[in-house]
């Protein structure tokens, strides 16, 4: 009798119940984004000017991540990768008084594999003239690098140096001891910068399969890039763990979802509140069409009956983990420091009871309902709004998703473990193939360390006005693309999820005495297609047959029946 193996599993549901809410800091998600900060360059930098340089920045929602966690380690990942570059560096200057400007021979060949390195790109398959024009450099530049060697060869053994450029003439043709001394010091700087660069890729490697580990990741407390010194970032990263699930969202105007992921076919209707034939209606307002849906939303946490409790129990479908709760979207503007944030529990009780049932435009209440599958590598959210004002019933859906974050953070463990259990040739190898361009990068590194110091500095942040998010740590690391499966999660939790909603302001005029027939049939057309709202650089369309290409999200298209 054969067993088939199965990966590790969450842990299985209590007993007619959600399993209970993760923690967003011991998400796979967030492992795999602090993972990011030590493989890319271009996140890492972009975590810490949106977080640590930008403090007047308000922390977007983190939907389940821990933004602060991810900081820690970007600015962990930035000083070790600038004590390396420094070291490196300082290899070059001390090597130019040693060799008298012998090393300058390799300067040509490190410059043209940077320069390769620059024309390829980040992208892992680069378009084709990419490929070509990084190729022919660095193979030039592979060129370079032999030709400094045999020059070099020559005064190192005794052989003369009369090939030497006019630079190191006075080497002469039988170079003295100090001349040799000098070809040897010049032929040994790239084996110590090769063991600089192999050194700081063990150290990443052994960040990764130790304290970013799976077993070791969910103990917060053991984790030394939280451990780290310093009054700036225990200020901020408290600042960001009371802003990033709070409930009240302080938003820019140009992207108030920030956080959330891509719009995914947001629609809107509009129907006329008529009263039914059997009776008087009873008074219908924003909240009790809300109370009306929640307990539909909060029964997909139930599993459908099975054969047996032991059954239902085992199920583990992520609708078990949903969450719900009320947010309430306020403008930034006007607000006079980031300490001022109204983030206590009485002033979110303030603003809610105001914001549910007033319709403004810039103070907004929504129900976010929210799906965290795949490790929290796909989240699925929708906001529900729904307002009456005039004898109209107005109702808002907008999902949102976040795509899985990138495949090279996915890949983390893999490559981390790779080079680890690696022989000392490959690691050698493959040290010895990255020295060329080791001295470019260092420098560019520290250029770049330097600016963000400068703009910490002079920028004045500390002090500025409040600003609503620009960037979401979550939305920086996530991919373009998700799989098959991934993509049939998101449409089974977003129908299951919508149809609640729909069936729920159903219930609600219904129940208050209203007519339905007009909901139910602009709800059949928001199924095929007729209601959508998309944004295109801040262009709105709503309504019958309209079709916007939003460069962020799908294209809503309308074919039937407009909401008015």
């Amino acid at each position: 009798m054969t067993q088939t193996y199965l990966p590790q599993q969450p842990g299985r549901p209590e007993p007619g119940g959600p399993a209970g809410p993760r923690a967003p800091g011991t998400s796979e998600a967030t492992r795999l984004l602090c993972a990011g900060a030590y493989l890319d360059g271009a996140f890492r930098d972009a975590v810490i000017d949106e977080l640590y340089v930008h403090e007047e920045r308000i922390a977007a929602p983190s939907l389940g991540i821990d933004a602060a966690r991810v900081l820690a380690h970007a600015l962990r990942a930035r000083r070790l990768e600038l004590g390396w570059s420094a070291a490196i560096v300082l290899l070059w200057i001390v090597a130019v008084p040693l060799t008298q400007w012998l090393i300058l021979l390799y300067l040509p060949a490190f410059l043209l594999f940077t320069l390769a390195g620059w024309i390829r790109g980040p992208l892992e398959r680069p378009l084709w003239y990419r490929r070509i024009a990084a190729w022919y450099v660095r193979w030039t530049g592979w060129a370079f690098y032999l030709w400094a060697l045999v020059i070099l060869l020559g005064p190192a053994l005794e052989g003369g140096s009369a090939g030497l450029p006019g630079l190191f003439g006075p080497l002469g043709s039988r170079p003295s001891g100090d001349e040799r001394i000098q070809a040897w010091c010049a032929l040994v700087l790239p084996l110590l910068l090769a063991w600089a660069v192999a050194m700081q890729r063990g150290q990443f490697a052994k960040s990764l399969t130790e304290e970013l580990s799976r077993p070791r990741f969910p103990g917060l407390d053991a984790d030394p890039a939280e451990a780290a010194d310093g009054v700036r970032f225990r200020r901020l990263s408290r600042r960001i763990r009371a802003e990033q699930h709070a409930p009240l969202v302080l938003y820019r105007v140009a992207n108030p979802f920030c956080g959330a992921g891509r719009p995914y076919e947001p629609w809107s209707l509009s129907v006329e509140l008529r009263p039914g034939k059997d009776r008087e209606p009873d008074p219908l307002d924003n909240s009790a069409i809300l109370r009306r849906i929640v307990p539909l939303l909060e029964a997909l946490r139930v599993p459908s009956p099975h054969g047996s409790p032991e059954l239902a129990d085992a199920v583990r479908d992520r609708l078990r983990d949903l969450e719900l709760d009320e947010i309430v979207f306020l403008p930034v503007v006007g607000l006079p420091t980031r300490a001022d944030a109204p983030y206590t529990a009485r002033a979110f009780e303030e603003h809610r009871a105001h914001a549910i049932e007033e319709g403004g435009e810039t103070r907004r209440h929504f129900l976010r309902i929210r799906v965290g599958g795949w490790g929290e590598e796909i989240v699925t959210t929708v906001f529900v709004r729904v307002h009456t004002q005039g004898g109209m019933l107005m109702l808002e859906v907008a999902p949102h998703v976040l795509r899985p974050v990138k495949q090279l953070y996915q890949d983390a463990d893999r490559v981390a473990h790779r080079y680890r259990h690696n022989n000392r040739f490959g690691k050698a190898a493959w040290a010895m193939g990255h020295t060329p361009a080791a001295a470019g990068r260092a420098v560019l590194t520290l250029w770049r360390g330097a600016v963000s110091l400068w703009r910490l500095a002079t920028g004045g942040h500390g002090r500025a006005l409040p600003e609503g998010p620009v960037r979401a740590v979550r939305e920086l690391g996530s991919d373009n693309d998700a799989s098959l499966f991934q993509e049939m999660d998101v449409s089974r939790y977003l129908k299951s999820i919508q149809d609640r909603v729909n069936n729920g302001v159903r219930l609600a005029l219904q129940e208050a005495g209203w007519e339905t027939d007009e909901f139910v049939q602009k709800i059949v057309n928001v199924a095929e297609g007729a209601t959508f709202i998309e944004t295109a650089k801040g262009a709105i369309a709503i309504g019958n047959r309209n079709t916007v290409v939003n460069r962020t999200g799908r294209a809503g298209t309308g074919g039937g029946r407009g909401d008015g």
